[in-house]
């Protein structure tokens, strides 16, 4: 904790909502993280593709958390509160209350997760009008996003429908806890329910997809006030709030930003000089934000709007104010490394021999792939093992939630050897998809030298070399790992007045900590392995139109 000696600094509050978990973080105005701490948070999945969470749940880890950062410190040296949280909708009744999400009737799931699935017919749907807010999320809208959820809740569950009285976007559910205002983010209608900066709701979209009502009362519902990242929201933090925070009542609370958006923010503006990248002296739109956990997001920014197929926006002041977002990413990364490294018949092996050696399950792995590559470089294990890695469809730059893993090479071989082959195979098989969403915006126009990596993935350092070999270019770590929360303590900060703009403090708060270059003499056998990546989900809809000619 903070010495005496310290008492002028300033702290600001920044609270990530994951999908497994809450964190907290106290962050000064250098960005340096003081505190941190973590609390699980409750996932259901009823049925296949259907996965539910509780408001009450994720508030209640957020004031445990900020409590647990705050204790011991001079209130009077908080200046600001921020949140991120993932894009999922909140659902409650005319009195705020939890309304169910699900057949079940159980009211305190009232949250469908960012990943469900569940509305894929009504996604289809929407995409079948062609509407003209499809050509800001890459020409076709993500089962991920809000209004095809919306559709389907208003078919399915026409009771909770009727009694509904507010849908949020999580990020905007935090703040209305923490202020009881119900302004929304810029950062998630434009990203996740088709506003537009300049045009605000479209009433012909909503019509033509069946979801008139939500016209009728001035879009009440979803959202009529809405606020820039960053800008105060209301008169602060109401008293209610402050005492189950742990905070005090009236400081800053910032409008907020989706968890990806929060952690490009804590890096893509970090000040680069000394360390011989390409995107030094270079404007901000040379450069992309990887925020990589459960999923992964690719954020690149640019002056003018750029229209990428198959990748969301370009979304005008979503993440950094005056600059136009574009949004690639993969649905399933953390997430599928932890599901084919689980899955393996020799994961208890794996298991019991990390415990032994008082390693984590990955570090393990790498220092066996270390162990059994011999002479080649590790990444040439692979020459014979290739993966498609949409095993929960492709999210960009395909857009084609349909498309499944694929694993091609596999052997009758059960070991710990074959295990850890399958896990370098399925790291560059996310890589492999980075270059191919790098690749679909640079063809569209960005001009894109470096990659801004942060999130739970960023902390292994062979996902992050594989990352710099695959795409051939530079990857920077920051020097705080906890980057999405420097990012939510970033929005804090300037809701608190004490940086003039969210760039200001995007440099002073966003630090470098590592860069790792690309191994360029690998390049001719990852240009191969890319091309048989290619290859895969060729065969893969070759097979499919055979088969549905059955």
């Amino acid at each position: 904790m903070p010495s005496e000696k310290q008492a002028a600094v300033k702290y600001y509050v920044g609270v990530d909502v994951g999908s497994a978990s809450v964190r907290a973080a106290l962050v000064d105005g250098a960005g340096t993280v003081v505190a941190h701490a973590e609390q699980p948070i409750q996932v259901w999945e009823p049925r296949p593709d259907h996965y539910e969470q509780s408001s009450a749940d994720i508030w209640a880890a957020c004031c445990s958390v900020t409590k647990e950062v705050v204790r011991g410190v001079d209130a009077s040296q908080i200046r600001g509160l921020g949140f991120d949280a993932t894009c999922s909708l909140v659902v409650v009744d005319k009195q705020f209350q939890p309304l169910a999400v699900n057949s079940e009737g159980q009211s305190h799931r009232n949250v469908i997760m960012w990943m469900d699935h569940r509305a894929a017919s009504q996604v289809k749907r929407i995409n079948a009008t062609q509407h003209r807010v499809l050509s800001y999320v890459g020409g076709a809208m993500s089962v991920e996003m809000q209004p095809p959820k919306l559709l389907w809740m208003k078919e399915n569950l026409p009771e909770s429908w009727e009694k509904v009285g507010y849908f949020f976007d999580l990020p905007d559910f935090l703040s209305w806890k923490a202020t009881g205002v119900t302004a929304r983010s810029l950062c998630t209608v434009v990203c996740k329910w088709t506003y537009t900066s300049d045009r605000g709701w479209d009433d012909s979209f909503w019509k033509m997809i069946g979801l008139e009502d939500l016209v009728k009362d001035k879009y009440e519902k979803i959202g009529n006030h809405v606020l820039s990242p960053g800008e105060a929201v209301g008169k602060g933090l109401a008293a209610g709030a402050a005492e189950e925070l742990g905070l005090p009542e009236g400081i800053a609370v910032a409008a907020s930003l989706i968890d990806a958006h929060a952690g490009g923010l804590g890096v893509i503006g970090a000040d680069v000089k000394g360390h011989n990248l390409p995107c030094e002296n270079q404007p901000i739109t040379s450069r992309v934000a990887m925020i990589c956990g459960t999923s992964s997001c690719h954020m690149g920014v640019s002056e003018t709007p750029i229209f990428v197929p198959g990748v969301w926006g370009p979304y005008f002041s979503a993440m950094v104010p005056g600059l136009w977002l574009n949004e690639g990413g993969q649905s399933a990364t953390g997430k599928l490394i932890d599901h084919v490294v689980r899955g393996h018949v020799a994961f208890p092996e794996l298991e019991a021999k990390a415990a032994a050696s008082a390693h984590s399950i990955y570090t393990y792995l790498n220092s066996h792939l270390d162990l059994i590559k011999k002479s080649l470089p590790v990444g040439f294990l692979t020459v014979d093992l290739h993966v498609w890695p949409d095993f929960h469809g492709n999210r960009s730059p395909l857009t084609d939630l349909t498309l499944k893993g694929m694993v091609v090479g596999l052997t009758l071989s059960r070991g710990l050897d074959e295990l850890a082959l399958i896990y370098l195979a399925t790291i560059q098989a996310i890589a492999l998809g980075t270059r191919h969403i790098l690749e679909a915006m640079q063809a569209a126009g960005h001009e894109i030298t470096t990659l801004f990596l942060c999130g739970g993935l960023s902390k292994n350092p062979l996902f992050v070399q594989m990352h710099a070999d695959i795409t051939g270019k530079p990857v920077v770590l920051s020097k705080e790992v906890e980057s999405v929360l420097v990012g939510a303590a970033i929005l804090g900060a300037c809701a608190s007045g004490d940086f003039a703009s969210i760039q200001e403090a995007m440099a002073k708060m966003g630090k470098i900590g590592k860069v790792v270059q690309p191994n360029h003499e690998h390049k001719r056998f990852y240009d191969k392995k890319y091309e048989v990546f290619l290859k895969l989900v060729e065969h893969q809809r070759e097979y499919r139109s055979i088969m549905n000619s059955v």
